[in-house]
């Protein structure tokens, strides 16, 4: 789908691999420029080069911790010098931190949400802004600080919709649910296994059926979406938690001699 988003500019952070890569993948395809930004330099600079071949687009990687103000400012002024006029941001890097409330130490909360909820506002201003969320967003999540991170990031995007409507600026927010990234490398296999049960496709999600939502959001197709929340999540988040119990009554059914 040709998403109309050739020749414009728009930044992904932590764009070095998982979703923020293939949000990259896909903007390069649709001849995008791309200001893909991360800490994972090596990973960063082989996905630039990896899609500046392919195009049509292109991928420039710069190096950016989304929770320095000083870093976002050093990449305002690259892209002023560049003379680049910055359409999209896509405020998808993002750390995981699995520690329950009575396990938590501070150094590991400050940490979450500098780059998870400081690291988004330092970052917005630009023509369409689309904040990746999480279903930890949505419900009661069992790692505090990460949960802590994405409902404040619901409260900033709707804050920020508000905010810069009139300006022309989007605000959107997407709540992936378990997605097949890096991510998730070091989760442990149960949680894995447990979210899965609880989605209704039965499986994990793709990176780049993130991405298309992402782009869609990015493009004049979304020109009348401000504010909106989107679950990408296989329907893990629209059963309130009774998909069990549903199960169960399935099961008991089933077993019922006729």
């Amino acid at each position: 789908m040709d998403y109309g988003l050739g020749g414009r500019t728009v930044i992904v952070t932590g764009a070095a691999r998982g979703q923020g890569a293939a949000e990259a993948e896909i903007l390069v395809a649709e001849g995008a420029r791309v200001i893909g930004a991360d800490i994972l330099d090596d990973e960063g600079k082989a996905l630039a080069e990896r899609l500046n071949a392919l195009g049509p687009g292109t991928m420039d990687y710069r190096h950016l911790d989304v929770s320095s103000e000083e870093q976002w400012a050093d990449l305002a002024a690259h892209l002023t010098s560049s003379g680049a006029a910055v359409n999209g941001l896509v405020n998808n890097a993002g750390v995981p931190y699995r520690a329950r409330l009575l396990t938590m130490d501070l150094p590991g909360w400050e940490r979450v949400i500098g780059i998870n909820l400081t690291g988004t506002m330092l970052g917005d201003g630009t023509a369409a802004i689309v904040n990746i969320g999480s279903i930890a967003g949505l419900t009661a999540h069992f790692a505090i600080a990460y949960t802590a991170s994405k409902w404040g990031l619901r409260g900033l995007t709707r804050a920020a919709a508000l905010e810069l409507a009139p300006r022309g600026i989007r605000v959107n927010i997407v709540h992936p649910g378990p997605i097949d990234t890096p991510i998730l490398d070091d989760a442990d296999p149960v949680f894995i296994q447990s979210s899965v049960d609880q989605t209704l496709a039965g499986r994990m999600g793709r990176a780049d059926e993130v991405g298309h939502v992402v782009v869609f959001l990015l493009s004049d197709r979304a020109s009348y979406l401000n504010g909106a929340e989107i679950p990408v999540d296989g329907g893990h988040s629209s059963h309130g938690g009774t998909k069990p119990i549903s199960d169960a009554l399935a099961r008991a059914h089933q077993e019922r001699p006729a």
